[in-house]
């Protein structure tokens, strides 16, 4: 990191980030706007992007604003100029990348889930604690904790507003494999990206149940299904979700959907529920939770909104009401617009930069950590496990805590 620049402007912190595709550009858009809407300790500088295709990540570092473009990942992590690397790349590379970069003494944010394999994130945990005590930091981009409601629901559950967490229902659903031609990405390949919907939403979903209820789960029963088992060969580069298919054909060696029950550490039931298999829904996550004292409910196609129910009130006038997170004493939204003035996704990604960033400046460890990452890769092994000896229930390795350090 350099020194305050003469006109007084923090510090930069040069970013570089491997992978350009669908969350290479919302990551961008994220690191382009944190520092112009907060007011941040540090600067973030689009230093390098990475890709294999040297015309395409060329074209990438122009349309997002980074200041120069590699085709060797290894390239960028040796750059003087990034200080912290940014991983988008498929989950069969994370490890790799992740731990070079740690070693090589680089702060590192890399994309959910952790890895592909439990062996994987505990290799990436390790490394990440191992470069803790060189004062560098790692995080996992989980970016739906960053939707203000979100965090507010989690502010209301840890004040007790809920009191003590009963049940949790969670969905993820999409629709972008309904069409039995849709061709074999890399989704839909084992070997890249090591589950289907189980990873690609379940990871999100298991992080969120976890995240807001404040514990871990420690159980699962669990089933999967492939509905589509063979599907036209990618002709051509994919972008996002949408892709093309030529004649031949090839195996889908993923899950097209997960549904499991779970248990938490506290004795709450858990439901679960990922599909990229269901019509009409193109990016529904849903969640509720109910506790002792009252409920909340969250509907990601509403991401402004929260639905709270206080038991405590008379049954007369009580039930759900809407709360319209735009307030600047929600979280995030005091850098942000007037109230009533809706966020969107896209700014999941400026406040996921924006926590990362304030905690690099600090020294803090950021949330959710690769432990964090490590634990949400147990669970969905767990899932795998469940579903594969036909749902009977399988525990989910909880670490214990960790003692608290001596004072000195």
């Amino acid at each position: 990191m350099e020194r305050t620049d003469s006109d007084g402007a923090p510090p930069a912190l040069g970013v570089g980030m491997i992978g350009y595709a669908f969350m290479g550009a919302a990551h961008s858009q994220g690191w382009r706007t944190a520092a112009r809407v907060f007011d941040l300790p540090l600067r973030p500088v689009l230093a390098a992007v990475a890709g294999r295709d040297a015309a395409a990540v060329r074209a990438a570092a122009h349309r997002h604003g980074w200041a120069a473009a590699e085709t060797d990942w290894r390239a960028l992590v040796a750059r003087d100029d990034v200080q912290l690397v940014d991983i988008c790349t498929p989950g069969d590379s994370h490890a790799e990348i992740a731990i070079a970069a740690l070693e090589a003494g680089k702060h590192v944010l890399c994309e959910k889930p952790l890895a592909n394999s439990v062996a994987e994130a505990e290799a990436m945990a390790a490394a990440a604690e191992r470069a803790r005590e060189h004062g560098l930091l790692a995080m996992v981009g989980f970016n739906y904790r960053r939707v203000p409601a979100v965090a507010y629901a989690r502010r209301l559950i840890a004040e007790g507003r809920l009191g003590a967490v009963r049940h949790v229902r969670v969905t993820y659903l999409q629709d972008w494999l309904v069409d039995p031609d849709f061709p074999l990405t890399w989704r839909l390949e084992r070997e890249h990206a090591g589950s289907g919907a189980l990873g690609d939403l379940g990871a999100h979903i298991v992080d969120l149940a976890q995240f807001l209820a404040g514990e871990p789960l420690v159980g699962v029963s669990a089933q999967l299904e492939t509905f589509v088992r063979e599907r036209p060969l990618l002709a051509g580069a994919s972008a996002g979700l949408s892709a093309s298919g030529g004649s031949d054909r090839g195996p889908v060696t993923v899950d097209d959907a997960a549904v499991f029950t779970g248990r938490l550490a506290s004795g709450a039931l858990a439901v679960f529920e990922a599909s990229r298999m269901a019509p009409g829904r193109k990016n529904a996550l849903r969640l509720e939770i109910n506790g002792e004292r009252g409920s909340i409910a969250f509907d990601l196609e509403r991401l402004n909104e929260l639905m709270f129910h206080d038991h405590a009130e008379p049954a007369v006038t009580a039930g759900f009401r809407r709360i319209l997170v735009t307030e600047a004493d929600h979280p995030y939204l005091e850098a942000w617009w007037p109230p009533g003035h809706a966020l969107g996704y896209e700014h999941t990604f400026a406040h996921q930069a924006r926590d990362l960033v304030v905690a690099v400046a600090s020294g803090t460890q950021p949330e959710p950590s690769f432990a964090d990452g490590l634990q949400v890769q147990r669970v969905l092994a767990a899932v795998e496990e469940s579903a594969g000896k036909n749902a009977v229930y399988t525990p989910v390795p909880v670490p214990a805590p960790v003692p608290a350090r001596a004072q000195v």
